[in-house]
């Protein structure tokens, strides 16, 4: 896992034609530190000609691509026409950078540079669903999973369209700096806090933007238990519907299954302890449900990627905000 010092600067790739909402929502995430945030923050460049236009707007970048090498994070944000070869120039820096030791991430059609560069070849890759079978099939090397909302390949990292660009880039910061730091930034932009790379890009029906959906109540209510080991039959009893319809509706709402959202939902709040609490492993374990050690850290490395105790080891180190105990604890995506 990288330390603060490996990622504190982050380089935008900037080039004529890019869609402005993927390279706004990269500036916003690692643009300025949040007020609740203290400490070393990202420094952030847009990297690209003298001057570039994006739809409407005519940006300056801060410097030339060959600034890209320099960066610990490369952003290469979607491209608005995918349909053609991206510039040589964009593909040679992104290149460059990777090889130089950047982590280099693509948003939407931004992919389409990471595999020119050959960055994907024999890597799973995602992007908009509505350009993965071009993907696929300019990129025949690359293994193009149109399922996803992002996919984390270590140093090579890709991410559907628009709001799976959001979530890319909050999954980064909560790599970096933690699940409390990247939960706060969440908030200040009005957005749900985490959503698993691996859930669908779309779902049967449109989220509601209100709390009056099925699971309203019921969502709420199951985290505040999240120390009790609640079935499917429990959900489906306090919603007052069947298991087969609970299941339907978690689909509709949440994207996932009602057992897969609580294990998601479990592993959040572990989190939040292992950052904020001395608490053993053991004592998360009970409180989140989990029953044992041995379980927790099962489903944690599985999940998260390093067990328990390094994560607790690397973000506690780093902590530098206080969870708001105002705040909500759940968020109806997974």
């Amino acid at each position: 896992m990288r330390t603060i010092t490996d990622v504190k600067t982050v380089a935008v790739a900037v080039t004529e034609g890019m869609r402005h909402f993927e390279l706004a929502v990269a500036y916003e995430v690692f643009g300025p530190a949040p007020a609740a945030v203290t400490g070393p923050w990202y420094d952030v460049s847009l990297c690209g000609p003298a001057t570039a236009r994006l739809g409407r707007f005519r940006l300056e970048p801060d410097g030339g691509l060959d600034l890209l090498a320099r960066a610990d994070t490369v952003i290469v944000p979607a491209l608005a026409d995918s349909d053609e070869e991206p510039p040589a120039d964009l593909v040679d820096a992104v290149r460059a950078a990777h090889e130089a030791g950047a982590r280099v991430a693509s948003l939407c059609t931004g992919a389409f540079v990471l595999a020119a560069a050959g960055l994907l070849d024999g890597r799973r890759a995602t992007t908009h669903w509505a350009h993965t079978e071009e993907l696929a099939a300019r990129h025949p090397r690359v293994e193009v999973d149109p399922d996803v909302l992002y996919v984390d390949s270590g140093s090579v990292l890709t991410s559907a369209g628009k709001a799976a660009a959001m979530d890319l880039c909050l999954h980064l910061v909560r790599s970096d700096h933690g699940s409390a730091v990247a939960n706060t930034v969440a908030r200040g932009l009005v957005v749900p806090p985490h959503r698993a790379g691996g859930q669908a890009q779309f779902v049967t029906a449109p989220v509601p933007a209100r709390d009056d959906h099925p699971l309203a109540d019921l969502l709420p209510w199951a985290v505040a238990r999240l120390d009790r080991p609640l079935t499917v039959e429990d959900l489906a009893r306090r919603a007052r519907m069947s298991s087969r319809n609970l299941g339907r509706h978690f689909r509709s709402v949440t994207g996932t299954t009602p057992l897969q959202w609580l294990l998601t939902q479990r592993i959040r709040h572990a989190q939040e302890l292992l950052e904020a609490t001395d608490d053993s492993v053991e004592a998360i374990a009970e409180a989140t449900g989990m029953g044992t050690a041995t379980t927790l850290r099962r489903h944690f490395n599985r999940t998260v990627g390093v067990p328990p105790d390094t994560y607790r080891r690397t973000f506690r180190a780093r902590a530098r905000t206080t969870p708001d105990p105002g705040a909500p604890k759940w968020s109806p995506m997974p």
